[in-house]
């Protein structure tokens, strides 16, 4: 994707496996942004594994700008977009967004909406019905940028929640399970 006038040159393309420590490390920038740095556990070693591996559990797409644009750290990969499929019975095949970050310096120049747009396009190459994602209660800011791109915020709108089990309840509700 080329940039659009005013905006930072940059290209969205699907992950390498080499990829995976610019992955890990935005993914850490992207908790500590949440304020939950203390809840990621995961490595670059188990990204490539599971993602780049013979039976791939995501996909992910990243934004990369040429050399002379790079971060003040030194990166050229600044952004990224982890997905994944699920299903929904109602209605078919549906593609989950589990994250889009684009590092600070480059945000408000188009790329956040090109690796959301990607993975629309792409979805919608698959069936795929509908595009989900959550979004923490205070994040304003991206609560905003979704909403002006015609997202529906389903707990305002429907009354769902998102609920999970890990740690202890997962282990006691596998435990339940009968055997096979």
């Amino acid at each position: 994707m080329a940039a659009q006038p005013g905006h930072t040159d940059f290209q969205i393309r699907a992950a390498r496996r080499d990829d995976c420590r610019d992955i890990a490390r935005m993914i850490m920038e992207l908790a500590v942004f949440e304020k939950m740095p203390d809840q990621v556990k995961i490595s670059h070693q188990e990204l490539e594994r599971d993602g780049f591996g013979p039976n791939p559990l995501f996909q992910c797409l990243v934004a990369e700008v040429p050399e002379g644009h790079k971060s003040a750290e030194g990166c050229t990969v600044v952004g990224y977009t982890l997905f994944y499929y699920t299903y929904s019975t109602w209605m078919g095949s549906s593609v989950y967004m589990e994250d889009l970050y684009v590092m600070p310096e480059f945000r408000g120049k188009g790329i956040g909406k090109g690796l959301m747009s990607k993975v629309a396009q792409v979805g919608k190459r698959k069936r795929c019905v509908r595009l989900q994602l959550c979004v923490l209660d205070w994040n304003t800011p991206s609560l905003d940028f979704y909403a002006a791109k015609g997202a529906q915020d389903l707990t305002a709108k429907e009354g769902w929640h998102f609920l999970r089990f890990d740690g202890d309840a997962l282990d006691a509700l596998a435990e339940e399970a009968p055997e096979d």
